[in-house]
């Protein structure tokens, strides 16, 4: 297990340790309440599964000087990794719902697919084959930043989903990205027309078949 010891005083830099010690260290990784995830990064899935996790999201993930977190299903068909307070959180809020009969299928498939890791020494990352075959990931995934959490995607899944909103192909996320910074400046938008429930957590079955031809 890896232990996150802090910022050294003279480098600024964050160092690791395995089980270990060190004096006068700041141990203040984890703690800042400002911080979130951003930014994106293509990587590969070696012959056991695993890929690398980049540096600056394996330090966003560290709380109480461990990096330990929760790999799970996400919305839109992508994982995501969850910091262990963020997950925490969820299942405050879950709790209140739990004998709710429209949930529980949703809270099977939530909780049965949530899997406790962490990095090992050289910041790989093992992803279980019922999620990698959920969604769809098979060599290569991109590695997104998303405030609280850091997504999977297959990756041309992503490059695909980018590409239609930079095209103007995807005229229901420009719509949700147009109402999104509208909030930040309370501009008022009109609200989309309601649409019958779907399942967030997976592709159609069109969108299934298309991400892996």
């Amino acid at each position: 297990m890896l232990i996150y010891r802090g910022f050294t005083p003279i480098s600024g830099k964050i160092v690791c340790q395995n089980n270990g010690s060190i004096d006068n260290l700041w141990e203040n990784v984890g703690k800042d309440m400002t911080f979130y995830f951003s930014g994106s990064t293509s990587a590969k899935l070696d012959e056991k599964g695993r890929f690398v996790l980049p540096k600056d999201m394996r330090y966003g993930l560290v709380e109480e000087g461990k990096c330990e977190f929760v790999i799970g299903l996400s919305l839109g068909g992508c994982l995501a990794i969850y910091r262990k307070s963020v997950i925490e959180k969820i299942v405050a809020k879950f709790r209140s719902m739990q004998h709710m009969a429209q949930y529980q299928k949703f809270f099977t498939l939530f909780f049965s697919t949530l899997f406790p890791t962490e990095c090992d020494q050289i910041g790989r990352v093992s992803l279980p084959q019922s999620l990698k075959s959920a969604v769809g990931i098979q060599k290569e995934l991109v590695v997104a930043g998303v405030m609280d959490k850091i997504e999977l995607w297959p990756k041309e899944v992503y490059e695909r989903n980018l590409q239609n909103v930079l095209s103007g192909k995807d005229a229901d996320l420009a719509k949700m990205t147009e109402e999104a910074f509208a909030l930040l400046s309370n501009e008022s938008v009109d609200k989309p027309a309601q649409t019958a429930p779907v399942n967030p957590l997976y592709f159609t079955k069109h969108e299934a078949a298309h991400s892996r031809t």
